[in-house]
Parts: structure tokens; sequence; C-alpha cells
């Protein structure tokens, strides 16, 4: 509460203060009467305004330097009564005006800053706006008559340079902050007197004269460094666009007369010089200034770090359309470039408002000399589509991503304009050429040719599917390829697809430089028209119909999959090569289609790495286009299917890893738009279609490998419900198996390959060694199970021991050869009566077979026959098909075991005589033969394989036993370790004899030394667990003749001493291996 209410009360209490400033003018006098002034009412001070300024004004007026602190003290106080009272006289507040000022000026040099304190110079600018706001009526607009110019430009010009020069930044702000108030757009929540047009014009006058350097000086500061900080940037931006719009308003300079009057009081000073007039003249020279300064200020502001300097550069461009569109006519394009870029920004908030902005321009209809605003976007979208391939090969990333999003704003403001301008060939043309140019694709990755198709995994989650990704040319942030496809989307959308899309596709048929571009824009093109994705966008004058959409899709459609475009070299495998090249040259069609396509060049005969890769990607951009193609017609695409399922399946049986990745996915787009529940039903449902298609192609050569690849992917992608619609085709390949077996049967045997595995995996086929090997190995390598207790053995009978040794005396007969020539005979006898009875009905047997039990015999057949081939790679396919071959047939002996008779002369010599490779493979098949056919082949096992398998693997051990670490990488290490991981289970399937399984473990010994590699060591282990399944007793005799760490004491004394060979020894290189197999023994006992 205020204690002096009345003038008369407070002149009271301010009049010694005030007397004693005036003759001592030092701070604490200042400091003094501030504080008094604390205790007088506004009322009462307004009164006494004057009388309290004058020793305030006094101090400040005195010649003679003064201390800084005694001139911010007054300058302090001095603001303090302003902002409590009113400044009414014009002639006090133009003195106040200038003294303020002469306080930042140089005594020295008037026009230049003094060297004063920060803290002083922010005091001044503050002291300032106090006087700005506390001038009453219209005693503001005193300073805005010509007499009083000078002092306004020197005002403008001090603040102009404490904005530029000053580093503190709340200086910076305060000043800019100040020249907003003089050019009267003060933002703040004072009460501020509202302005009528005379006002504005007789202010835009004066500030006429100070345009130029106040527009350097801020463009200089908005494009300056970035450490000034956000803040200061979007004052000056803010400063920079309300002085043009005040100087360069529209309709102020529509009403400046022709001609300068003339006024005699002004006629004869210097005054009147300084005047501008903005004529028509001045206004079109100052535009052209302005443009090259606007351009500055627009490209720095619109790429800014700071989401706030674009979201004003958005308000600035507003506030100069909206009042200066003629006199700015020539930076117009400038201004809209700008906001069209700032419709993709990152930020929502500046999409919204630019959109916004956009929208109050297009309903006007006319900017700039009258010109339809189709007419300016036009000639800039012209301009930058010619521009567009140098920016994208000269700039950064950033630089590209502006650039992009300028285009793509261009053709959302245009909108369905779009067509319009696309009339005009020149557009087009530009538009098209530059888009195939900057989505060139970068083909030296020689990855993309390497990687294959290893795995054959059949109903995978296709959506999921990993593909490489484009590397392009031009560009190489992520974000660009999304930009370009926006942009192909909206020419889709607002666009004539059909004049699009045969520009396009004739340029895809024009070069091979192009055609990827160009699919890659057709796809997005489709998109676009079916108004995928397109939201947020205007409203398209005419919606495309679904039969319109649907006839370029098809004829698009035919032109993928031509041969010409569709049968490319990806590989230098000779078989698909001489394939490739045998389709290119042939009249033969891949699908059904009555469209021949234009010949290509000559094929160069020796494809290079990087048109292989060119060929890849085209292929996959392709195999896109058909995914898009099913997304645009959704259900409707099913009517295609005809013309699209069969090449896209034949891609997904493609050895190529990326191709069949991209086909896989393609399939997965088909089954979601056309309302197919899964893969396999979209095969199964189209089954007829493509067996139908897959028979036609078989009779031609050329087409033979891309039938069977389609054939592969349908058995891969499907389930076993398809196995009765294929039947028929299998024998087709079955027959041509058997008619050209010399030179085309590795494609036909990768066929019957995923027919046998997919059989295996439908059916739930299971190893039997395998099974068998994970039930039995438990209770031998359980130790992690020590507490629980095995079962009381009961005591056996005297019957049961007496036909146990009776047994055993048979036995040992039998494996010693001494049995005579009747139980021989009649041993031999059994199996022919088996097959006899086989025979008897074979007809009958067969017919109860089920399909996939047939097909299996049908391919194991075969595999007989292509056991011997001559080539390696055959004699491999054939091994891998007849180890599936024999896991199909498990379960119907009574048709494996003749098969097993007859596949068994080559398989052994494949065993015993041939490449290693091949060996490795026949090995695996004997493997599975055994767990498959059991004791059928012990005899021919022990008599043909064992002795070559022992002699082999004793010459092998001490090469392994003196290998370094590299030999694990050998063909000789990787056989070694197949038949030891092998041979237990095989023992174990065919129940070899006693005198066998001595012969076993002889050849394993070597292998439970230190000194072999560790893998052999725990492959020769497991093959000891296995003999402990067998024959526990003797596999404890045989290695505790090897080392015991035991001695055995007899229970009785009359009994012999038991007396083991390894109870002597010492420890040595079986000793670690010998002991873990004793002791898995004893827990397993």
């Amino acid at each position: 509460m205020a204690l002096f209410d009345t003038p008369q009360e407070a002149f009271g209490a301010l009049r010694p203060i005030c007397i004693q400033l005036t003759k001592v003018q030092t701070v604490e006098n200042v400091k003094e009467l501030q504080a008094q002034l604390q205790t007088v009412s506004d009322s009462a001070l307004q009164e006494l305004q004057e009388y309290v300024l004058f020793p305030l004004r006094f101090t400040l007026k005195t010649p003679g330097p003064k201390q800084e602190r005694v001139v911010q003290s007054v300058v302090q106080c001095v603001t303090f009564v302003l902002s409590a009272t009113c400044v009414k006289k014009p002639a006090l507040f133009l003195e106040l005006f200038s003294e303020l000022c002469m306080c930042l000026a140089s005594p020295s040099a008037p026009r230049q800053l003094a060297p004063l304190s920060e803290e002083l110079k922010h005091s001044v600018i503050q002291s300032l706006l106090a006087l700005l706001h506390s001038a009453y009526g219209d005693v503001i607009m005193s300073l805005y008559q010509p007499p009083n110019l000078p002092h306004l430009g020197f005002a403008v010009s001090l603040l102009l340079s404490l904005a530029k020069e000053e580093k503190a930044r709340q200086i910076k702000l305060a000043a800019l902050k100040c020249l907003r108030t003089f050019i009267l757009q003060c933002d703040c929540q004072e009460y501020h007197r509202p302005l009528d047009e005379e006002d504005k014009k007789q202010c835009g006058d004066l500030f006429a004269s100070f345009l130029p350097g106040m527009s350097i000086t801020l463009s200089q500061m908005i494009t300056g460094d970035m450490k000034q900080g956000h803040m200061v940037v979007i004052s000056a931006l803010r400063v920079f666009s309300q002085a043009i719009s005040l100087v360069m308003a529209d309709e102020q300079l529509a009403q400046i007369p022709p001609e300068k009057e003339k006024k005699p009081a002004l006629e004869e000073s210097r005054i009147s010089e300084l005047v501008v007039h903005r004529g028509l003249e001045w206004a079109k020279g100052t535009a052209a200034k302005l443009s090259i300064l606007i351009k500055k200020v627009v490209a720095s502001a619109s790429v800014h770090s700071h989401w706030k300097v674009r979201q004003e550069l958005v308000e600035t461009v507003h506030l100069l359309m909206l009042t200066c569109s003629q006199s700015l006519v020539g930076s117009v394009s400038e201004l809209l470039k700008a906001l069209v870029s700032l419709v993709n920004d990152e930020r929502p908030e500046i999409q919204a408002r630019s959109n916004e902005v956009l929208r109050s321009i297009t309903v006007q209809g006319m900017v700039a000399e009258n010109r339809p605003l189709t007419n300016i976007l036009s000639e800039d979208l012209h301009s930058l589509a010619t521009a567009l391939p140098r920016l994208m090969n000269s700039q950064d990333d950033q630089g590209k991503i502006s650039t992009l999003n300028l285009l793509l704003g261009y053709l959302k403001l245009l909108g369905p304009k779009v067509s319009v301008v696309l009339n005009s060939a020149s557009h087009l043309q530009r538009l098209s050429k530059a888009l195939v140019q900057v989505l060139e694709l970068d083909v030296r990755d020689v990855k993309i040719v390497e990687e294959k198709r290893w795995s054959s995994g059949g109903l995978e989650d296709l959506t999921n599917h990993s593909v490489h990704s484009k590397y392009f040319r031009f560009f190489t942030d992520d974000r660009i390829l999304p930009l370009l496809q926006q942009i192909c989307q909206v020419l889709g959308y607002y666009g004539n697809i059909y004049l699009l899309v045969d520009h396009f596709m004739e340029l895809y048929g024009e070069s091979a430089l192009y055609r990827k571009q160009a699919a890659m824009v057709v796809n997005e093109v489709v998109a676009g028209a079916a108004g995928l994705e397109m939201d947020g966008l205007q409203e398209r004058e005419a919606v495309l119909g679904t039969e319109d959409l649907k006839g370029v899709i098809t004829s698009v459609l035919e032109e993928y999959v031509d041969q010409a475009n569709w049968h490319l070299i990806t590989s230098m495998e000779s078989e698909e090569a001489a394939a490739e090249l045998a389709m290119k040259y042939s009249g033969l069609l891949a699908v059904a289609s009555e469209v021949h396509s234009q010949p290509l060049p000559p094929l160069d005969p020796k494809p290079t790495v990087r048109s292989m890769n060119s060929n890849i990607w085209q292929i996959c951009i392709q195999l896109e286009g058909i995914g898009c193609f099913a997304q645009a017609l959704k259900r409707d695409f099913r009517l295609l299917l005809l013309s699209a399922l069969y090449p896209v399946l034949e891609k997904a049986g493609d050895p190529t890893l990326l191709i069949s990745q991209t086909a896989r996915g393609t399939m997965a787009k088909i089954c979601l738009t056309c309302g197919y529940g899964s893969v396999p039903e979209l095969i199964n449902q189209n089954a007829d279609y493509l067996v139908n298609g897959i028979s036609l192609h078989l009779r031609h050569v050329a087409h033979e490998p891309h039938a069977s690849r389609v054939l592969e992917a349908m058995l891969r992608h499907s389930d076993a419900n398809v196995l009765p619609l294929v039947e028929d085709v299998v024998q087709d390949i079955l027959t041509k198996l058997d008619q050209c077996h010399s030179d085309r049967a590795s494609s036909f045997l990768r066929v019957m390959h995923t027919l046998m595995k997919m059989l295996v995996s439908w059916f739930k086929v299971e190893h039997p060694a395998r099974k068998g090997w994970e039930q039995e190995r438990g209770p031998l390598l359980g130790a992690a199970q020590p507490q629980e207790k095995l079962p009381a053995l009961q005591p056996p009978t005297a019957m049961e021991m007496e036909e146990f040794f009776q047994e055993y005396v048979k036995q040992k007969r039998i494996a010693e050869g001494d049995i005579s020539d009747s139980e021989d005979e009649g041993q031999e006898k059994q199996v022919p009566v088996g097959e006899s009875e086989a025979a008897e009905d074979p007809c009958e047997e067969q017919s109860q077979l089920p399909l996939y039990a047939q097909m299996a015999k049908d391919v194991t057949e075969r595999c007989v026959h292509l056991l011997s081939a001559k080539s390696l790679c055959v004699r491999l396919k054939v091994l891998d098909v007849l180890e599936l071959c024999v896991m199909v047939l498990g379960a119907h002996e009574n048709v494996l075991l003749p098969l097993a008779h007859r596949a068994w002369p080559p398989l052994v010599h494949r065993l015993t005589n041939d490449d290693p490779l091949a060996v490795l493979r026949a090995f695996r098949v004997l493997c599975t033969l055994g767990a498959n056919c059991g004791d059928f082949l012990r005899r021919r096992f022990s008599k043909d394989i064992l002795p070559k398998l022992a002699t082999s693997l004793a010459n092998q051990a001490p090469v392994s036993a003196r290998a370094g670490p590299i030999y694990s990488h050998t063909l000789a290490f990787k056989l070694q370790l197949a038949v030891l991981q092998g041979l237990g289970s095989l023992c174990k399937a065919l129940d070899l004899s006693e005198n066998d399984l001595n012969k076993v473990a002889n050849i394993c010994l070597p292998y439970l030394s230190a000194k072999q590699p560790a893998r052999l060591q725990e492959a020769a282990c497991s093959v000891f667990l296995h003999l402990m399944q067998m024959d526990p007793d003797a596999t404890w005799l045989f290695l505790s003749n090897i080392w015991c760490p035991h001695t055995y004491q007899p229970p009785h004394p009359s009994l012999a001493p038991v007396n083991l060979h390894g109870m002597a020894k010492k420890r040595n290189e079986f000793t670690d291996n010998v002991q873990h197999l004793l002791d898995v023994l004893h827990r397993g006992s």
C-alpha cells in the first residue's frame, strides 16, 4: 500500500531527494530516489512525472564522462517511472527518446556504439521499451513524422548493431523486440493503441528509408552462426517479415501517387532527401533486391535444425503472401517453394500449419501478376525436375531430402491439376527422366549373385522374410526411397493412369538402363491410382474404376512375365545358363499369353556379375509389382491368377536367395489380399491350372527347368492335400527322368528331393536310428539323475539260466562259423520265403500302398538305376533322394526290403570305390537303411562293408592323430566323423554278432586316444555307448583290458584272482576316455 496518495504529500517526500540528486549525481542518491518513488501511488507520480524525471534527465545530460554505475541506476529509475506513468507530451517523449539513445552512442563517434557493459546496454533497451509503451494516445505517432526521421534512424541503427554484434543472447533478443515495437508490431500482453491505415502508411513511409539496412542485417543474422540460438533466429525472422510486410504492403503501394508530393516545409531541408517515395519504380527495384535476401533467408530457415525456426518460416511465408504477393512477385516462387517443402516436415505441427496456409493461398486462386497458382507451380515443377538429377548427384543426404520434399509438396499442392500439368509433353518427359535417373540402382554387390537358397523350408512365415535392401547409385539415406515412392504414388493418385503407365512402360522397353527404374515407378503409380495409403490428400476429380485399373494391371503384368523380361540369366551354372539362352531365342512362351515382346538386343554370351545382379533386381522389382497389383485389386486379382501365379511360383523355386525370398513375399501378399487363408490354400485351389501348365512346359526342353521349379515350389509351400493333384505331373517327371537321365537329370532330381522331403515332413516320418538313440542314451548318460533308483533285479530261475547258456553256445558257434549245412540252408531259405510271399500277389500289395508310399517306391526305383551315373553331381543328388525315400518307406517293409536288395550292389560300390563326397552321402544312406531294414542287412554289412570300413578307419587313425587344427576342415576328417557318429546306431540297428561287435570295438579303439581331435574322440565314445547297450559285459571287459583303475578281489579264497590286462598299465593316451566310459557304464548298471 502506497504511503503517499496525493501529489502534495508525494511532492513533500520527493522534493529533498530530487534536490540532492540534482546537486550530487551518485548511485546512492539515485537508489534513494527510486526507493522513495516506491512509496508514491501511480496517480500521484503521474502528476509529478516531469518533476521526478528532471534530476534524472539532468544527470544524463550533464557534460563530461560519467560512471557507468550512475548511468545504469539512472536509466533503471527512468524505466521505473515510465512503467508507472504515461507520457502525454510529444516533446517530452521525443526528448526522452533522444536522451536514452545517446546513452548507447559513443561520445567521440555518435554513429557507433559506445563500449559499455552488457548490463547498461540491456537497461537502456528496457528503458526504450518502457518509453514506447508509455506513450499516451497519438503521442507515439509524433516519432513517425518526417522531421524525426534522423532520430528514428539513429535508434534503428543502434538497435541493429546491438542485435548483430552483441554476444549476449539476452541483449540480442531485447534489441529485436525493441525493433518490433518501433514498427508497431509488438506482441506483448500490454494494451496497444489500434492502428488505422493512415498510421500504417505513415510508419511505412519512414521505414522505407531503413528497409535496406534492416533487411540486410536481419538476413545476415538469420543465416548466421547456429550458436546464437534458435530464439534469436526466430525473433530476427519475425522482424524481417514484419518490416517487409509494413513497407511493401500491396494495399499501401496501391495508394501511393505516381509523383512525390511537394511540401514547402520540407522542400529546402535535407530531411526531404531522406524521405523515400514508394513509387512504382522504387517498388520494383526494392522487390528485386529483396528477392535475393528472401531466397537466402528461405534456404537457411527451411533446413534449420530447430523445428520452431521452420515453424516461424511458415508464418513468414503466410504473412508475405498475404500482404505482399503483388509487390514481391519475383519472390513468390521462393516463398511457395519454402512452404511446399515444409508440407512434408518431420514435425506434425509444421505439416498441419503448412497445409493450412497452402489451402488458404489456393482458395485465392490467383497470385503474382494475376497468374494462376497452377502456372507458377508447374513452372517450378518443370525447373526442379530438370535440375533433380544434378541435385541428387551433388547434394548431401539432407539436401536431397529437402529437394524431394519440395517436389512432393508441389505435386500435393497441385492436387487434381497434376493431370493437367502432365498433359504437357515437356513436363512429363522431364519428370519421368528425372525419376528414372534418380532411381538408378547400384548393381555392384557380388553378394546378391553369390547367395543361394540352400534351405528348402516349407510353410514359414512369408510375411516376415528378410530381403536385401536396395542400394542406389545417387543416395544412401533410408529416408529418400520412401519419399520417391510417395512422389510416384501421388502421380498415380492425381494423374492420368493410362498416360503415366504407357509412358513409363515405353521407357521400360526402350532401354535396359531404364527398365528397373521404370518398373519401380509403375508399381508405385498403380498403388497410388488404387488409393493405397493415400490419406490426407485432396480429393481427386474422378476415382479410377476397378475395370480400368484391372485393364492397366493386365497389360503391365503381361509385359512383366513375358519371356524376354522374366527368364533372365541370374547365375553362372552351365545348365541354367544354357536353358536361359535357349529360352531367349526360342519362340515358346513361359506362360499362357499371346503377347510377344519386342526383340531385345543380342545377349552377352558371357554374362558379368553386374549384368546378373541387374537381372536379379529386375526380376525382384517385377515380383514386387505383382504383389502391389494384388493389393490394388484385392479379391478382383483372383481373375489374374491364371497369368500371375505360375510365374511367381517359378521364381519361388529359383536358386537365387533374393529372388526366392521376394517371390515368397509376393505369394504372402496375394494370399492376404485375395482372401486365401494360407499359401497352401492358394496353391491347392489353383493346382489344376498349375499342374496343366507344368505338363505343357515339360514337353519342351527349354522350359523343363522352369516347370521343375514351379512343381518344386508347389510342393514346398503346400501341404499333403496337394499330393493327389500333382500325382500325374510327378509321373511325367519320372518319365522324363527315364528318357533323359544322362544330361538333364539334375533339375528332375531336385524336384524328387523336394517331394521326398515334404513327404517326410507331411507324414511325420521320424528317423528310427535317431529316435532309438535319443531314447536309449538317457540311462547311460543320465548322470544328472543319480537319485533315481533302478528297479531291483529278480534272481533268474534254473530254467532261465539253462536257456541262456544254450542260446549263448549257439550264438557263439554261429559267430565262429561252426554251423552245419542243414542249418545254414534253413536260414537262407527264410528270406526267399518272405520275398515269395510278397511276390505272390504284387498287385494286391501295391494297391494297398498309400499314395505317398507309392510315389516313394517309384522314385526309389529310379534312384537305384541312377546310383551308377557318371556325373558325381547326379550321384550325390541321387543319394540324398534315396535317403529320404528309405525314411518314407520305413513303415512299408515289404516294399522297402526288395528295393534295398536291388540298391545294395551300387550302394556298396559308392561306399568302397567312389569320391569321398559320395562315400560320405552313401554312408548316411547306409545308416538310414540299417535303421529301417534292421537285420535284413546284417550279413551284407558284415561281409561287404565292415572289413573295408575297418581298413579305412585304421589307415586314417594315425593321420588324424598327427594332424593339426586345420585337419578338421578337410574332407577326410568329415568322413571319419560321419562314420564314427553313425557306426554305433548302425551296429545296434543291424543287431551285429559278438564277433562283429569286437571288430567295431577294435576299429574305434584308436580314436579313444587323447591325440585324436576332440570331435573324433566324442564320436568314438558314442560308438562304445551303443555297444554298452548291446553287450555291456563284453564292452566292460574290452575297456578294462585297456585301462582298469580298480583291482577286483575274489569273493572266496578258493576262487582264482581276477587279472585284467588293464590293471597293470599306467596312465596313457586312452585312460581319460576309457575311464569316462567305465563310469557311464557303472552308473547305468
